[in-house]
């Protein structure tokens, strides 16, 4: 059989991470109220959220998605921002407990913090130092 080329990224629009809730409702509120985020395509039970340009978060009710809800969670959400500090402080003033941070990395060359979802999804907040 012949090789086929892969076909070019240059059309992708959109890279979307998708995560997987018992409380969908739970997960709005939260990604909406306290991070801040829009929501631009509502499927019902499948609510995508735009973080960047063509960057977005799916946030999924385990009860009709792909995946169910699992109490360990491999995935970290990063964002990458201008103040990591300004965000430490507005999360902490919203009640939401900073589990790490915040605290320079050096050898990434950035400054974290690191809390949880209501889920147990954990959010890493970076800026770049130096």
């Amino acid at each position: 059989m012949p090789m086929i080329a892969r076909p070019s990224h240059d059309k992708t629009s959109k890279l979307i991470t998708f995560l997987y809730f018992v409380d969908l409702p739970r997960a709005m509120a939260f990604y909406e109220d306290v991070l801040g985020l829009s929501l631009a395509i509502d499927q019902g039970w499948s609510k995508i959220y735009t973080v960047t340009p063509n960057g977005y978060l799916g946030l999924v009710d385990e009860a009709h998605g792909s995946h169910r809800a699992h109490p360990v969670k491999p995935v970290q959400v990063c964002l990458r921002v201008d103040d990591v500090d300004a965000w430490c402080a507005y999360l902490q003033n919203r009640g939401v407990a900073i589990v790490k941070g915040p605290k320079d990395v050096p050898a990434l060359g950035i400054r974290v913090i690191v809390f949880d979802d209501p889920e147990g999804y954990q959010v890493e907040i970076q800026s770049v130092i130096g």
